[in-house]
């Protein structure tokens, strides 16, 4: 088996460690062969969170004595490869979260005829959305020719759809813009669309650097588009601002711009994880401040859910995902990398931000 591990305290830092699998499969258990996953800055938010949230706790790091490297989550798909459960059977097809390696032993509880959810001892503590895998060869309308794009963007735009529809339920808590940091990422697009197709929306503005305006302004779906060297631009009306950057010394030139006209800010990723101090720090700064508000979008799924009930849930986010994945078409390029060797070179990049944001990242581990 092959693994790729960052550096707990450092995500510049990684390594691929092999070995003989050497975990025995147990009766109820199933040995999935991951075939390929996407990597985009969301992951980047699971490393810098890792602790403060617990992502380093789904998939513990093979050869690490001292408990200093962890996996990044990733979302993807697997084959069935091994199956010692009955419900289960080889040969079939799963999506879902996975470590950056070649393959996962799970056992599968709350099994159904679309999905299954790990009952692994040490994921039992962990969001139940990141626990379900699900099973392609019951799905409906499921079109294999998407893999790649479901798994760049499902994750990314069900927090977009959440996002949006909390918003919605706050009446945008009375503001007069929607300022988004970061307005490059792909989650951020996800949600400037969301909020642009609905009816009523305050203007949509769309902080970014000057590297990257050009093309969010190409998306089409801000209305005003201002790169971080220009902040000083920014309308000073009433605002909500949605932070996907985690750039400390953004937020606070923002917020102090504002002033009380900074009615709330969500803070939702750390795609400038370098520039936010550890997560913790970033977390502890979002308590102190009683307009910042952390958002976690498992626990916003949740709660429609309870609301809803799973149909209607799953009407609403499949017809945003749907539509967000045909818009995505107009202006993301995929890149393949094959095999995780080739990749470690690719993931230090993202990292450093040094990836263009019209492209998706997938790595195809059957080729490599």
């Amino acid at each position: 088996m092959k693994q790729l591990q960052t550096l707990k305290n450092d995500l510049n830092q990684s390594r691929v460690v092999s070995e003989q699998l050497g975990e025995d499969i147990q009766d109820g258990e199933v040995l999935l062969q991951i075939e390929k996953f996407s990597f985009t800055s969301n992951n980047i938010t699971y490393g810098a969170a890792g602790d403060t949230i617990g992502y380093w706790q789904f998939f513990p790091a093979t050869e690490n004595s001292d408990n200093s490297w962890g996996c990044i989550p990733v979302w993807g798909f697997a084959e069935v490869a091994v199956s010692k459960n009955d419900e289960i059977e080889n040969g079939e097809r799963v999506f879902g979260y996975f470590p950056p390696a070649n393959s996962l032993i799970v056992k599968p509880i709350k099994v159904s005829s679309q999905s299954f959810s790990d009952g692994k001892e040490h994921r039992q503590e962990l969001p139940p959305v990141y626990n379900n895998y699900i099973r392609l060869n019951a799905e409906k309308n499921y079109d294999v020719s998407m893999d790649d794009i479901r798994a760049l963007l499902f994750p990314l735009h069900i927090t977009a759809f959440c996002l949006c529809d909390a918003l919605e339920e706050q009446s945008y808590e009375g503001a007069s813009q929607i300022i988004i940091v970061s307005a490059s990422s792909k989650t951020a697009i996800g949600l400037a669309q969301g909020l642009t197709e609905a009816d009523g929306t305050p203007k949509i503005v769309g902080l970014t650097s000057t590297d990257n305006a050009q093309f969010v302004e190409s998306l089409g779906c801000y209305d005003v588009v201002i790169s971080y060297d220009d902040l000083g631009n920014i309308s000073n009306d009433s605002s909500v601002m949605v932070d996907m950057s985690g750039n400390q010394s953004v937020l606070s030139s923002v917020q102090d711009s504002l002033g009380e006209n900074m009615l709330k800010c969500l803070t939702v990723g750390m795609t400038h994880w370098d520039k936010a101090g550890t997560a913790e720090e970033a977390l502890a700064k979002a308590e102190l401040d009683q307009r910042t508000e952390f958002f976690f979008a498992p626990a916003h799924i949740q709660k429609r859910n309870n609301d809803w009930g799973q149909e209607i849930y799953n009407q609403k986010t499949t017809a945003f995902m749907d539509a967000r994945a045909k818009e995505s078409l107009e202006w993301m390029t995929i890149k393949e990398i094959s095999g995780l060797d080739q990749f470690e070179p690719i993931y230090k990049e993202v990292v450093s931000g040094n990836i263009n944001p019209n492209e998706g990242i997938i790595v195809n581990l059957k080729n490599g």
